[in-house]
């Protein structure tokens, strides 16, 4: 029988095994979206529809980004159409992003995706299992000390 710190490593070594699989997922929705497409730029995209809009600097702070990545994979997004630029009404300077329509398009038609697959995989799963899975996500993320971030 191992013992706790034998188990405790064979958990982390599951997890790390796991959450690599779950991103290369993540990677491959992304592509379905357009192939140009990264998963860092899928998700900024995803972050700018929900905020309704947001500066750069708020992406690159949210996601623990260099202000460059940030601004080659918008430029990305631009160049496809898929977000622009707006100035903020209370002070021009400032450029604010926003989803074109083309963009919402897009990420609703991959969330409704998203959604369905992830229903199909936990249909089996109960509300409680459900919801103690959605904590442990977001105790995980909370707990992100910025060590690990996505690649472009």
């Amino acid at each position: 029988m191992p013992d706790a710190t034998e188990r405790r490593e064979e958990s982390l070594n599951v997890i790390q095994r796991e959450l690599t699989a779950f991103a290369r997922r993540a990677r491959s929705v992304a592509a379905r979206l357009h192939p140009e497409l990264s998963l860092v730029s899928y998700t900024l995209l995803s972050h700018i529809n929900d905020q309704n809009g947001c500066r750069a600097t708020d992406l690159a702070a949210h996601y623990m980004l260099d202000k460059s990545t940030v601004s080659r994979q918008i430029g990305t997004l631009e160049k496809l159409g898929l977000v622009e630029r707006h100035p903020d009404p209370d002070d021009h300077r400032i450029q604010v992003l926003h989803p074109t329509e083309a963009g919402i398009t897009a990420l609703a038609s991959t969330q409704a995706s998203r959604r369905s697959a992830y229903q199909e995989r936990l249909g089996d799963w109960t509300t409680d299992d459900l919801a103690d899975f959605a904590e442990y996500l977001l105790r995980y993320n909370r707990a992100n000390t910025g060590t690990i971030t996505p690649q472009d």
